[in-house]
């Protein structure tokens, strides 16, 4: 129960004789508007029935006829029971009633009252009547001609609109009872909430309550503020006002409006939770406590404690200058040298030193370290790579320009002695002003006043110099700051020196590769072509390409990749090319080439297993017999393996126990540049393809590359079928397959690598639509156009493999330089074949080398008929060159020797070898070819006889044979 002593109960008794008084109060109103809306609600309702029957049809026509009652009697009261009226009375504009709902009073005189109405206005009046008080309405009726024939009164008992507000009284009383009920509940509900907020204490307690805590609040050396949720200031104790120095009318103004520092202010009117949090006010340093109020039962707010730590932070400022240093070293460590680029690595040292150490900060290389060389020493100019702190232009050397220093500075004894150096005073420091005095006062113009210079030295060799500057306010550097910034230096140095080493592999193997690949694609008549070689962004690759001419006009494409990346990669490409340049020599068709290709690759493999200890087993074999190495797993010299960063080649750690890396201990290596420690061919694919501008053909193999695009000149595009044989040296003496083509001239030939179609993002076949997309968007392009399109559609945003394109269009060897016949065999048959060749070459207008085609054709078709078989054919080509084909049924070669005087034979193939540019052998399914290539510059073979000795060479010439 609630007691009348307390406030609550007190608030209690008010607020109930409250209530109780609005509601009666809200009753009687209530009561009275629902008379009011009674009476009116009469007055509307015999007005319209008394307006409807005045203007009904008829109604002025039966006012004026001789019987008006018999015609408006029935009518009237049929509309009086419909409106709910009392009474419907027509009656003249004399006053006689003509109806009336009691019809002894029909023929009577009306009361008076209506004159209003004789002049055609509608009167709506309470008066009274034969029932009674009642609500009338008298509504004059007129003529056409506008005269009033007759009035309408109707009209209802007062009595009755009294009955309607009674028949509404109870809801009134019921809404008046609910409302009392919600009233006193509300007023139970906020008496409860009083109570339970005052904890039933009466007012003279709580007055006492408010004393005390109001002395307590101003008493504690801590400031206490209370801040409402928009801002303002609630309450502030004295504390609060003498640390903050808050004005006597700070409460109820916003905490922006006090003149508080920024921050201070900021923090306080943010309304989010702080903890200990230092801020200046003034001359003291503050820490702020925030909490939010309403989690507690408060308004929304914040209650903010203030506790002056100025001495406490002067005591600590030296322990966190070296924990800031500390997280410095360390995030140093995690942002220098994150990649093997010597600028980058100088930038980030910049970067990491400003602002948290250093005003501004340059570093400067030697110039053998940005070569990737290891300074000899000498005093050799150095590069400015990285200024961080001021706009470039405000330096004293811009990046990039040469800088020396005079002999006598400090810095130049600092680099001389490999030791760091402190000028705290720029100004006061001649030595380092003479060395340069326009640009050094530049520098002291710009605000800067203190300086160290500490030398970039790994491995006992200086690779530059980093220079640290302070400006404007900043304290000046003292021996603390000194021996920092060789330690962030040191850490530097070795990420630089690592990169220069991997500038020097990388240029190294770029060189290597870059011999390797061709230059130049050699001149032929066959195809143009266009190619395109990209490496990718992490180290070199073992992609290549290549265009072989062969004999007959022919030209051999070529596309090989060695997987992985690095030196090795590099160096295993070479080799393959050069395997496949040998075995083209050969003139072997595409599916030997690769027999023999693969078959090569597993003796390398074989032999460098053997070198690196490795049995047949694939198994190591220490100097006891022993195996190493597990799943056949060749075990790896910890010396020749990659090893991380952080980590020497015996995988011990080559940092200190402080996170820092000796600047003597040996260099890292980088992984991309020598590949791994095994160096197996294992994993190269190559595609070969033969193309014949004669017939028009393309022949095609391959060893686990992906298959060439074709390019029809009508648009069409296609991956021919070629049927795939494992990669290099995983054969196993499998047979390898090849597939023909007869292309129309004009058609294309995309040939590459997998890095072209897959990479990281994209797989193969997303990759192959792709390529089949831009290809079909440029039927008509040029090789290069071509090469230039795929690459701009196809290429990765970040290389991760490297890609060779070769694009060539196919021509084919116009039929009027094709000449062929067909030989018998029998040596009477050879001088009219070699007269129509004579015949064939004039018409070519190549009779300057007629005399030495003739000896050419005598000899190689002597020979194919007397060793030879049938068919034999002999074929002239006019291309860049001349080519004379003999062709018959054996496969039985000639070989080139050279005959003694004695002999009878022997001298034929000699003449051939002397006068010809090249010659060759090569088979085909049915016999052979030998094949002849003559210049058409008039220009003899290297080594070729010389104009003196042809009649030498003559007279060894086998008659016989002719």
């Amino acid at each position: 129960m609630l007691s009348v002593h307390s406030v609550a109960g007190q608030v209690l008794v008010l607020q109930l004789a409250l209530v109780v008084l609005l509601v009666v109060a809200a009753g009687v109103a209530l009561a009275l508007q629902a008379q009011q809306a009674s009476l009116e609600e009469a007055k509307q309702r015999s007005s319209v029935a008394a307006t409807a029957f005045a203007h009904a049809p008829g109604t002025a026509a039966a006012m004026q006829s001789a019987d008006p009652t018999a015609r408006l009697q029935p009518r009237a009261e049929d509309a009086r029971r419909e409106a709910g009226l009392d009474y419907l009375v027509a009656f003249s504009p004399a006053g006689i009633r003509w109806t009336h709902p009691n019809p002894h009073l029909i023929g009577k005189q009306v009361p008076g009252g209506y004159g209003p109405a004789l002049e055609g206005r509608t009167v709506t009046s309470t008066s009274r009547s034969a029932f009674g008080r009642a609500v009338d309405t008298t509504v004059p009726v007129k003529a056409a001609d506008g005269r009033v024939v007759g009035l309408v009164a109707a009209g209802i008992k007062v009595q009755r609109t009294n009955e309607w507000a009674l028949q509404r009284l109870p809801l009134l009383i019921g809404s008046a009872a609910g409302a009392l009920v919600i009233g006193l509940g509300g007023v139970a509900l906020v008496s409860r909430r009083l109570r339970r907020q005052t904890h039933g204490l009466d007012p003279a307690e709580m007055t006492r309550m408010y004393d005390h805590h109001d002395a307590v609040l101003h008493a504690v050396r801590e400031g206490v503020l209370i801040i409402g949720s928009d801002g303002r200031l609630l309450l502030a104790n004295d504390e609060a006002r003498r640390l903050l120095g808050l004005p006597a009318d700070a409460e109820h103004r916003r905490v922006t409006e006090l003149g508080l520092e920024p921050g201070t202010a900021g923090l306080l009117a943010s309304g989010r939770a702080a903890t200990d949090e230092v801020h200046p006010a003034g001359d003291r340093l503050l820490a702020v406590n925030i909490r939010p109020t309403a989690p507690y039962g408060g308004p929304a707010g914040t209650a903010v404690t203030l506790r002056d730590t100025t001495e406490l932070q002067a005591l600590t400022g030296k322990a966190e200058v070296a924990q800031r240093r500390l997280k410095l070293l360390y995030d140093a460590g995690m942002r220098i040298g994150s990649t093997l680029d010597v600028v980058r690595t100088a930038e980030e040292l910049a970067a990491v030193a400003v602002p948290r150490f250093a005003d501004v900060v340059s570093v400067e290389l030697l110039e053998p370290v940005l070569r990737g060389d290891e300074p000899t020493g000498e005093h050799a100019p150095m590069r400015r790579l990285a200024v961080r702190g001021v706009p470039e232009d405000s330096a004293a050397y811009r990046v990039g320009e040469h800088i020396r220093f005079v002999p006598g500075s400090p810095i130049t004894a600092g680099l001389a002695d490999a030791r760091p150096v402190l000028v705290p005073d720029l100004r006061a420091e001649r030595e380092w002003r003479e060395q340069d005095p326009v640009d050094t006062q530049r520098i002291l113009d710009n605000g800067i006043r203190s300086l160290i210079a500490v030398p970039l030295r790994a491995r006992g060799v200086v690779l530059g110099l980093a220079n640290f500057w302070r400006a404007g306010n900043t304290e000046v550097f003292g021996p603390e700051d000194l021996s920092f910034a060789e330690e962030l230096a040191a850490r530097a140095a070795i990420s630089i020196d690592n990169a220069r080493r991997y500038t020097r592999e990388h240029a190294t193997t770029i060189t290597l590769q870059r011999s390797l690949l061709p230059r130049a694609l050699p001149r032929q008549s066959a195809l143009e072509v266009a190619h395109r070689y990209l490496p990718a962004q992490a180290g070199v690759g073992g992609d290549w390409f290549d265009l072989i001419p062969l004999p007959g006009a022919r030209v051999a494409l070529v596309v090989g990749d060695v997987v992985g990346h690095g030196l090795h990669a590099a160096a295993t490409m070479g080799r393959l090319r050069t395997a496949v340049l040998n075995f083209s020599a050969l003139d072997l068709p595409p599916d030997e080439l690769l027999g023999h290709l693969d078959e090569l690759v597993s003796h390398i493999d074989t032999d460098e297993a053997r070198t690196d200890g490795l049995g047949p087993d694939r198994e190591r074999h220490d100097a006891d017999g022993g195996a190493a190495g597990r799943d056949g797993e060749p075990t790896v010299p910890p010396t020749d393996r990659p090893h991380p960063p952080g980590t020497a080649p015996d995988g011990s750690s080559a940092t200190g126990a402080d996170g820092t890396r000796d600047p003597d201990a040996p260099p890292l290596e980088d992984g991309s540049l020598v590949g791994d420690g095994i160096a197996g061919i294992t994993g190269a694919t190559c595609l070969y393809t033969i193309y014949d501008p004669v017939a028009g053909r393309v022949t095609l193999a391959r060893a686990g590359h992906p298959g060439p695009a074709l390019v029809l000149p009508d648009g069409t595009v296609s991956f021919p079928d070629v049927p795939v044989a494992p990669p290099l040296g995983l054969g196993g003496g499998m047979p390898v397959e090849t597939v023909d083509l007869t292309l129309p001239e004009g058609s294309r030939l995309v040939l590459y690598t997998d890095g072209l179609i897959e990479d990281r993002e994209r797989d193969i076949d997303t990759g192959l639509e792709l390529l089949r997309t831009t290809l079909a968007g440029a039927p008509d392009g040029s090789p290069e156009q071509t090469c230039t399109a795929v690459l701009d559609a196809m290429l990765p945003a970040h290389p991760s493999d490297d890609i060779a394109l070769l694009v060539a269009r196919t021509k084919l060897l116009p039929a009027d330089r094709i000449a062929e016949w067909e030989v018998r065999s029998d040596p009477a048959a050879v001088g009219p074949v070699r007269a129509a060749c004579m015949r064939t070459l004039e018409s070519w207008g190549l009779d300057e080398i007629g005399f030495t085609t003739e000896l050419i054709l005598s000899e190689l078709i002597t020979n194919a008929i007397r060793y030879g078989a049938q068919p034999i054919r002999v074929r002239l080509l006019y291309d860049r060159a001349l080519i004379c084909e003999v062709s018959d049924g054996t496969s039985a070669s000639p070989h080139l020797r050279r005959a003694t005087t004695t002999d009878e034979g022997g001298r034929g193939l000699f003449l051939v070898a002397q006068f010809a540019q090249r010659w060759g052998t090569r088979y085909t399914p049915s016999g052979k070819v030998i094949w002849t290539e003559q210049a058409l510059d008039g220009m003899r073979p290297p080594n070729g006889p010389e104009d003196g000795g042809i009649d030498t060479l003559l007279d060894q010439w086998d008659e016989s044979a002719l």
